[in-house]
C-alpha cells in the first residue's frame, strides 16, 4: 500500500481593517494565480476555499482561508511543497498561517507562519516559521 500524506490548514487575515476588500481581492488573486490540480503542482487552486468578493465582512474578526489535500508521500518532497506555499504567502495579506502534515510513518507536523508586524503585506518578506512534531502510536500494517 502507498504511503498517504494529508495536508490541511488555514491562512488567517484580519477582517476588521478598513482595507478588507483590498485584502480579499489580493488574496483571491494570489490563489487564483495557482495552477489547476490536473497540472500536478504541489499546491493548486482546487485545494483552497477561495474568498468571494461579493461577501466582504462575512466573518466576525478573522478572515479564514482554509485548504486541504491528500498526497502520495509528500513528506519526501516537503521542501518543494513549503517553497510553493511560502511563494503563495508572499503574495498575500495575512496574520498567521498554519499547515498540518499528517504522515503514516513520521506522525503529524504542524508548521506555523507568523509576521513581526500586525499583518503581512504582499512582497514584504516578513515571515517566520516554526515546526512542532507529534507522533502517536506505532506503524499500522
Amino acid at each position: 500500500m502507498d504511503q498517504e500524506s494529508i495536508v490541511y490548514g488555514c491562512i488567517k487575515d484580519t477582517a476588521s481593517t478598513l482595507a478588507i476588500s483590498e485584502h480579499i481581492r489580493a488574496n483571491r488573486e494570489a490563489m487564483l494565480s495557482l495552477p489547476h490540480a490536473d497540472e500536478w503542482p504541489f499546491i493548486s487552486q482546487e485545494m483552497f476555499a477561495i474568498p468571494q468578493l461579493d461577501s466582504p465582512n462575512s466573518n466576525y474578526q478573522t478572515e479564514v482561508m482554509h485548504f486541504g489535500a491528500s498526497y502520495k508521500a509528500v513528506e519526501y518532497e516537503w521542501d518543494q511543497w513549503i517553497a510553493q506555499f511560502e511563494a503563495l504567502l508572499s503574495k498575500m495579506y495575512w496574520v498567521s498561517a498554519t499547515v498540518h502534515l499528517e504522515t503514516e510513518l513520521s506522525g503529524t507536523h504542524t508548521f506555523t507562519w507568523e509576521t513581526k508586524s500586525s499583518y503581512h503585506r504582499p512582497g514584504s518578506g516578513d515571515m517566520r516559521v516554526r515546526c512542532e512534531w507529534s507522533h502517536e502510536g506505532g506503524l499500522h500494517l
